[in-house]
């Protein structure tokens, strides 16, 4: 494979953008570090003459979204949300769905940039933070939705995560249930949500024992079965009486096997999901979930990336959203 601009950035200890300013001679930096990136083109064999400018004053119409994964509804409903907004302003989107791969999350980067796009919203996880915070340094336009990188001094709107999971677990306990257990992706938003949950069951004097009702997965249908599958095949008096799925996709999948099970919903099994999307309707049972409320939040990073794109050194602003409980059919009293 050809080398990419990523790779001379990783191998110079430098960010995209600062690779950009050597290809193009713009900017700041200092003959040290272009003498440094120089060399680390010649050593990879890098055709700099394949590369466009990142990001210079001359516009493309175009905006770049990372997520991780398009067929979670959420993202899906979130790309839809930005391409709308986008296409209000006369701008095209490229959505990049990374699958939690840190590797391709540097690639689409990589890719967006050599596309001149006007601004960046991620969505996505990319496991390299220093790569996010060397694009901040360097005033690349861009929002991350639906997670923070903390100590970051960048645009985000994310929802509070924390209060979520409290909600969730404060709603199952209302109804009597003592027994919970809990299913999460591994992305920062569900840790925070987990967090919630815990401190939720801390505050209600009832401690989390069973190490078995926690389990972490990624986010699919089947895996939501897989692990309900094994809580629920726990013995009786030990097994939950309700579980928070850490997304909608993990609870339906809960759903599914629960009924597999044959066990009633919400009768022998309380269920609550997060996110609220269009599953969370049309499901059967309906579910339970905790709403994120989309609309504003991609209205919101749509302002802030206008804002940026206008402006790359204008402060940088942080937009934290409430989360709302809409209760549905899955959930009901502690079974006796």
């Amino acid at each position: 494979m050809k080398p990419t601009i990523y790779d001379v950035a990783r191998e110079a200890g430098v960010s995209i953008a600062t690779v950009s300013k050597v290809l193009n001679k713009s900017g700041r930096i200092s003959d040290k570090t272009r003498e440094k990136v120089g060399r680390v083109m010649e050593e990879l064999n890098y055709q700099p003459s394949l590369v466009a400018s990142a990001l210079t004053s001359r516009r493309t119409g175009t905006i770049g979204l990372m997520i991780p994964d398009i067929a979670n509804p959420f993202f899906a409903e979130t790309a839809r949300g930005i391409e709308d907004y986008a296409q209000e302003q006369g701008s095209d989107l490229i959505v990049c769905s990374t699958d939690r791969s840190d590797e391709k999350a540097a690639r689409y980067i990589s890719l967006l940039l050599r596309k001149r796009v006007d601004g960046l919203i991620i969505a996505s996880h990319t496991g390299n933070p220093e790569l996010i915070r060397g694009m901040v340094a360097d005033h690349v336009p861009l929002v991350l939705f639906s997670a923070d990188i903390r100590m970051l001094e960048g645009n985000s709107v994310t929802v509070d995560d924390y209060k979520g999971g409290y909600q969730a677990t404060e709603y199952l306990l209302s109804l009597g249930h003592r027994r919970l257990g809990v299913i999460s992706d591994n992305l920062p938003g569900s840790r925070l949500r987990v967090e919630g949950f815990l401190d939720a069951l801390k505050a209600a004097g009832i401690s989390f024992d069973n190490p078995a009702n926690m389990i972490h997965t990624s986010a699919t249908l089947e895996n939501g079965r897989t692990a309900a599958a094994e809580m629920l095949n726990q013995a009786q008096d030990i097994r939950p009486t309700a579980i928070f799925g850490c997304n909608d996709l993990l609870a339906i999948g809960v759903l599914k096997e629960a009924r597999s099970a044959g066990l009633s919903i919400p009768r022998d099994l309380s269920v609550v999901g997060f996110d609220n999307t269009m599953l969370a309707e049309i499901c059967h049972p309906s579910l339970t979930s905790i709403a994120q409320p989309l609309r504003e939040m991609t209205e919101q990073a749509m302002l802030l990336l206008n804002e940026s794109i206008s402006n790359p050194t204008s402060p940088k602003r942080k937009i934290m959203l409430m989360p709302e409980l809409v209760i549905r059919h899955s959930t009901g009293p502690v079974p006796h």
